[in-house]
């Protein structure tokens, strides 16, 4: 028996936990937006950087990472991601559409994945904003977890190697 998790952004690039198996997964009806503040990794209290969350978007595909997780260790990386996805992030039970490898491909099977995602609710939620002025804040913003120019530009790459370009992405990190 194992569990998936499926990533959308710092996860597709630096996934931080042992895992099975990794394949290029779509999961349909969200979309990713940098509507989160971050004041615990890429940001301080002082100065909240920012980072990807997803809304509901029916019409979306949504490409990412999935990770298959052994059993056996997956109450540590259920630990580990709940440390990490802490600040204003829920749990969500989504379908992920497995390609054969970690590239965009034709769809293989599917899985139940669980998937972080911060919800309008939480307190660190900003909702939309200006491209611009998010530009602006990701520039200057840095936190525990490193530089906030990294995260995009990270993404960015981590994206196009995997063939599943962001037009939200690949518009900030052009102006930042």
């Amino acid at each position: 028996m194992s569990i998936w998790v499926f990533g959308y952004g710092s996860l597709v690039w630096r996934p931080g936990f042992p895992f099975v198996a990794r394949h290029a997964a779509r999961v349909l009806g969200w979309r990713r937006r940098f509507w989160q503040q971050s004041t615990d990794h890429r940001g301080t209290p002082d100065a909240p950087g920012r980072v990807l969350t997803v809304v509901h978007d029916p019409d979306a595909p949504l490409w990412g990472m999935a990770y298959q997780v052994a059993a056996a260790v997956w109450p540590e990386v259920e630990a580990a991601l709940d440390v990490r996805e802490q600040q204003g992030y829920d749990r969500a039970d989504v379908i992920a559409a497995i390609s054969a490898g970690e590239v965009v491909g034709p769809i293989v099977a599917e899985v139940r994945a669980y998937m972080f995602w911060a919800t309008p609710a939480n307190p660190h939620y900003i909702g939309p904003e200006d491209l611009a002025a998010t530009a602006a804040i990701v520039r200057r913003s840095r936190g525990p977890s490193g530089d906030n120019p990294s995260y995009v530009h990270e993404l960015r790459r981590a994206l196009a190697a995997m063939g599943a370009d962001d037009p939200e992405v690949d518009a900030l990190a052009a102006l930042v």
